[in-house]
């Protein structure tokens, strides 16, 4: 119980980004034959946490308190009462949902050292190059998914680690039950990742256990996808995100380590833990936007990190609204902006004070004391502007009753600027589809009647698609990527427009390392400027009386401010893995050949 409860409030601490499915693994050890030992639970909702584990206590119901608190009894009557446990979240970065998509992903088998669980948090760029890897030595997977492909791939080498021991203890003179404890005792999982995990292309931590009780993590050798884990005597605990383990666990973070790049850490079924280097790691490459978006702001270090980008903004910020802090009312759109916006806060403060005191320094000799409380009383004027209406579900209606409700996903705090007077700042950390802004936000608050709107985002204009976890795969969602084909087309380039699609194809036959991104050449005749002030023509809505800018962070902010995670493949197309580069160009394959051409047959494209 003691396993299921934490289980249970790692997931729920992990909850943070609209997952779509749950699912939980257990393994019991030193079960006799007949009995199961191996239980897994999914489900599917935004409700897939609490329905897994309601239906794994659903197992206890009406037997009485003494027997479920009865180790002995739980041990070889109760499902779910085992060692082991793996829990995962599932975030849908394929576009793929159901039951069968949910992890964990099991492999069984008669034999306890050959059955596997597997789940994690990842992305494969070369699946095709996996699966004629695996389809070549003879096996036939029945679903063409990176989880299941990686599931058979690993069960197979698994198989292979199981058949080598035997081997070996036959030839030691062992029969019967004594082979099989001696290969459960034996086998060495890094054996089975040393042959997987070279040839996976992306960013990953995988998790998996075995039904002879081993438990392993390992991650990716650039270092892309996040794994933290904590282990003392009685416990060992892995997850994605650091406060998590420091909540549930109630420890210090200095008690808590990373997964190193390329390491896997790996248990036994004695509850012996060590780390292993499974492949070599490469140039660090850990990626930025889960600093910036995707995981909790409550780490120790990434709430630093999220107030250095709100501070790096203030330049460019003081800037659009020609410094005047008087006529300026600063806010940030809910809610994971917030804690940017309070380094953008410090900054700006920062810079009062510098004024502050050359205002006083200047007229020393002349203040008077009414002028002296004036220059003191000046302050930042910070307000609760957009308050998001979580109650609106949009997907309840269809057309344009749908819009009208998209429309009024955000809310507004009536009287909280001068109208027509003030200017109106409001930070969020990206804007990468800039949906929300063209559907809801820029409109909402121009009711407010500001003399500006000035949209802030703390990260770099998103160019690029993700290929290794989240979900940003293809072009034509990204407003930047419309602006500079809308500049093109207005400036007569289109020329160039078709040059990059003959390049990209070009290279459709060549191997990964070879390719180069050639859709670095779209916004290399743009600025940054000329970008974003083309994003807030198509962006700004029809009847809207403000004028309104987007101000950027920069690369070199971006870095400045997370220096440990250079990984910025979104904003710079620096793809980190030959895979990135080749899934980028397949991307703007797709997009001249299903949408642009459709809207553009004078580029004669074949």
């Amino acid at each position: 119980m003691y396993g299921l409860h934490k289980l249970y409030l790692l997931m729920e601490k992990q909850h943070n980004r609209g997952q779509e499915g749950a699912g939980l693994a257990c393994v019991k050890l030193e079960a006799k034959a007949g009995e199961e030992y191996m239980f897994r639970e999914r489900a599917i909702g935004t409700g897939a946490i609490t329905d897994i584990f309601a239906a794994v206590h659903d197992h206890y119901k009406g037997i009485p308190p003494e027997q479920v608190n009865d180790p002995f009894f739980a041990k070889t009557q109760l499902p779910f009462a085992g060692e082991l446990y793996m829990g995962h979240l599932r975030y849908s970065t394929t576009g793929k949902s159901g039951i069968s998509y949910i992890h964990p992903f099991l492999r069984r088998n008669n034999w306890r050292a050959r059955n596997l669980a597997l789940c994690g948090n990842f992305n494969l760029t070369n699946v095709d190059h996996v699966f004629q890897e695996i389809t070549s030595i003879g096996q036939h997977p029945r679903k063409y998914s990176d989880t299941y492909i990686m599931l058979e791939q690993m069960g197979h080498r698994l198989d292979r680690e199981v058949e080598r021991l035997y081997a070996q203890c036959e030839a030691d003179g062992l029969t019967g039950m004594d082979i099989t404890q001696a290969i459960e005792k034996q086998i060495d999982i890094a054996n089975v990742l040393k042959r997987c995990v070279p040839s996976w292309d992306g960013g990953f931590v995988i998790c998996g256990l075995t039904g002879s009780g081993e438990s392993f993590s390992v991650r990716d050798p650039w270092g892309i996808r996040p794994a933290f884990y904590y282990a003392d005597e009685e416990i060992f605990v892995l997850a994605s995100e650091r406060p998590v383990i420091q909540t549930v666990m109630h420890v210090h973070c200095d008690e808590i380590n990373e997964l190193k790049r390329g390491e896997a850490v790996i248990i036994n079924k004695e509850g012996k833990m060590h780390t292993t280097q499974i492949v070599a790691p490469q140039e660090n490459q850990a990626c930025s936007f889960e600093r910036i978006y995707f995981s909790r702001g409550s780490d120790v270090d990434i709430y630093k990190e999220r107030k250095r980008l709100g501070e790096n903004l203030v330049g460019p910020l003081l800037k659009t609204i020609d410094y005047d802090l008087n006529h300026t009312v600063f806010s940030f759109i809910p809610n994971t902006a917030e804690v940017a916006y309070f380094g953008m806060l410090d900054g700006l403060n920062e810079y009062l004070n510098k004024r502050k005191k050359e205002w006083i320094a200047d007229r020393s000799h002349l203040l008077q004391e009414k002028e002296l409380e004036q220059i003191l009383s000046m302050r930042i004027r910070t307000e609760k502007v957009a308050i998001k209406d979580i109650k609106l579900r949009t997907f309840i209606a269809e057309g344009n009753s749908r819009n009208d409700l998209a429309a009024h996903v955000y809310d507004i705090t009536y009287g909280s600027i001068r109208p027509y007077e003030d200017n109106l700042v409001v930070i969020d950390d990206s804007i990468v589809r800039g949906t929300t802004l063209r559907q809801s936000i820029i409109g909402i608050l121009d009711r407010l009647h500001p003399k500006k709107i000035v949209i802030v985002s703390s990260s770099p204009q998103v160019r690029y698609p993700d290929y290794y976890g989240i979900d940003m795969s293809r072009m034509n969602e990204f407003i930047a990527f419309k602006a500079a084909i809308a500049l093109l087309e207005e400036r007569g380039q289109t020329g160039l427009i078709k040059e990059v699609y003959d390049k990209a194809k070009e290279q459709e036959s060549l191997p990964d390392k070879a390719i180069v991104n050639y859709v670095k050449e779209i916004y290399a005749p743009f600025t940054d400027e000329e970008i974003s002030a083309k994003m807030v023509e198509l962006l700004t809505p029809p009847g809207i009386q403000a004028k309104v800018e987007i101000v950027y962070q920069t690369l070199e902010g971006l870095h400045a401010s997370c220096p440990d995670h250079p990984g910025d493949w979104y904003f710079s197309g620096n793809y980190p893995t030959p895979g990135g580069a080749r899934m980028v160009n397949n991307a703007f394959i797709h997009f001249m050949e299903e949408e642009y051409l459709h809207r553009n047959v004078r580029l004669n494209i074949k």
